[in-house]
């Protein structure tokens, strides 16, 4: 996949992708403030199966703060990251704390390149696609790349974590 870049001088996200030499398509879209799901807001937008569109959320455990990525048509399994991050429970974060720690606007979380780096666990479905997309860190732009590249950029591990309806 070749880099494609949208103008503007790019995201966090995109900035530490290019650092790392990760190839990664930009996939903008023209965001509606009204959309009552960003994810499957992008997923529509940009013609894409939900399954392969991820959302990034934040939890907080007895351990810290981590990263959950699931599909934007299901929810994320707060037990399974819990266990996954060997922590015991988890909760979601305020929406502030997310957007303080990872420098990022709730909507437009990218799990890539964020101010602080977070236990990072990505839904085992991912594999089954040769290409996800993921926020790239602002509401109406989300980046396409491989499973693994995403898992290399985060330092993220897969577990079965999201739970359908």
């Amino acid at each position: 996949m070749a880099k494609k870049r949208q103008g503007g001088g790019g995201t966090p996200a995109t900035v530490a992708l290019d650092r790392a030499g990760i190839a990664y398509e930009t996939r903008p879209y023209e965001h509606d403030p009204a959309a009552q799901s960003y994810g499957l807001e992008a997923a529509e937008a940009l013609g894409v199966e939900p399954a392969r569109v991820f959302k990034t959320l934040l939890v907080d455990t007895d351990q810290g703060l981590a990263v959950g990525i699931v599909p934007v048509d299901t929810t994320v399994d707060l037990k399974a990251v819990a266990a996954a991050v060997g922590a015991k429970k988890a909760t979601m974060a305020d929406p502030q704390t997310a957007e303080r720690t990872t420098g990022y606007v709730v909507g437009g979380i990218s799990p890539i390149g964020q101010k602080k780096a977070l236990p990072t666990v990505l839904d085992d479905s991912a594999s089954t696609h040769p290409t996800v997309l993921v926020s790239g860190g602002k509401r109406g732009l989300d980046l396409e790349l491989s499973p693994q590249d995403l898992l290399t950029i985060t330092r993220g591990r897969t577990a079965p974590i999201a739970r359908r309806g």
